[in-house]
């Protein structure tokens, strides 16, 4: 009796539909050891990577963020994605996300919970409908008042307020731009000595907020526990932390708020953003929103950035620690070393 074309059974339909709702659920090691099985199973494999390939954000964004690899033979960077924030602990080690099926449904919050569940009223929001901001960024909204009064962060150019939850305007307002997620073309490419980098694929105005950075909140002792594992891998070059630390200060230079954000398996595509000693061609903002429990790290073009031009920043300034890796942003001032902290 003949074997059917699948070569995987006597009900290829229910296989098929079965195989279709599993494939996209495993991670690239997993996939291959099970498309080696059949035919079948390695174009069903190849038609999944496809299309994971075509959107890093899983369908999450706007537009879809593909990948773009002239140098080597990995199709894409695998991890968990999300849009906002989630609460780092270690549960989170045994989640998942569908990618790259047919049948793909992520949850809109991505693989955990959503941070606006932190969210509470802990200041009034303005009463207005309509919020006008002008091109100095005051406007007759009381909440663009609170930008003034902001402290300095660390980590880029400063704070900035935004309407939020117990506002009354709509998402429309002009004073939520970040609320409204990625609103402009990007793409990610892979460089022969960086690795993966983020880059812009239409060109971007100054001042266009670009992504957020979106990963795990952690607590400090958690923070610490992460680098420490992550600075054992990292020397090996086939491992790439995307752990970012901001310390924000009060006028008197005492740090009044630290914030741990690690996207190294949980986060969006600001992950895939590379440093800059020269500082690259985005401004970091520590963004607060009225109602809004916890800040948000958000980019902004620094200046108007080209299509196809790669998106950086800098990581900062300091050296400290046993971990020396080497720096390829090929500004002027190099250093030659990527920036490290022991957390």
């Amino acid at each position: 009796m003949k074997r059917p074309a699948s070569g995987c059974g006597d009900q290829p339909n229910l296989f098929l539909e079965f195989a279709e709702l599993i494939l996209p659920w495993l991670p690239p090691p997993d996939m291959a050891s099970v498309s080696s099985t059949c035919r079948t199973l390695r174009r069903m494999a190849q038609a999944i990577t496809e299309r994971r390939c075509s959107d890093a954000s899983r369908g999450l964004e706007k537009y879809p963020i593909p990948f773009c690899n002239p140098v080597d033979d990995e199709p894409y960077a695998y991890f968990l994605y999300t849009s906002h924030a989630v609460l780092g602990n270690r549960s989170s080690s045994i989640l998942s996300q569908s990618w790259g099926g047919n049948y793909s449904c992520p949850s809109k919050f991505g693989p955990a919970h959503e941070l606006s569940s932190l969210d509470v009223d802990v200041s009034e929001g303005c009463c207005c409908r309509e919020c006008s901001v002008g091109h100095d960024g005051r406007g007759g909204c009381p909440c663009l008042g609170f930008n003034e009064l902001l402290s300095v962060v660390e980590l880029g150019v400063g704070s900035r307020m935004e309407c939020g939850n117990s506002c009354s305007c709509s998402i429309d307002c002009p004073n939520r731009p970040t609320q409204r997620g990625i609103a402009v073309k990007l793409r990610i490419v892979k460089h022969l000595k960086k690795g993966w980098g983020l880059h812009a694929a239409e060109f971007v105005p100054r001042g266009e907020f670009l992504c957020e950075y979106v990963g795990e909140l952690l607590t400090t002792e958690e923070s610490r526990k992460r680098q420490q594992e992550y600075d054992k891998y990292v020397s090996t070059g086939h491992f790439s932390p995307a752990l970012l630390v901001v310390r924000e200060h009060l006028p008197s230079g005492k740090a009044c708020l630290r914030l741990n954000i690690d996207a190294t398996r949980i986060g969006n595509v600001a992950r895939f953003i590379n440093h800059a000693c020269d500082g690259g061609n985005l401004s970091t903002v520590l963004l607060r929103h009225s109602g809004a429990l916890l800040p948000r790290l958000c980019f902004f073009a620094a200046r108007d950035i080209d299509e196809g031009e790669e998106l950086a920043f800098s990581y900062g300034d300091v050296r400290q620690g046993h971990r020396a890796v080497p720096c390829f942003c090929g500004s002027s001032n190099c250093s030659g070393l990527l920036p490290y902290e022991q957390t």
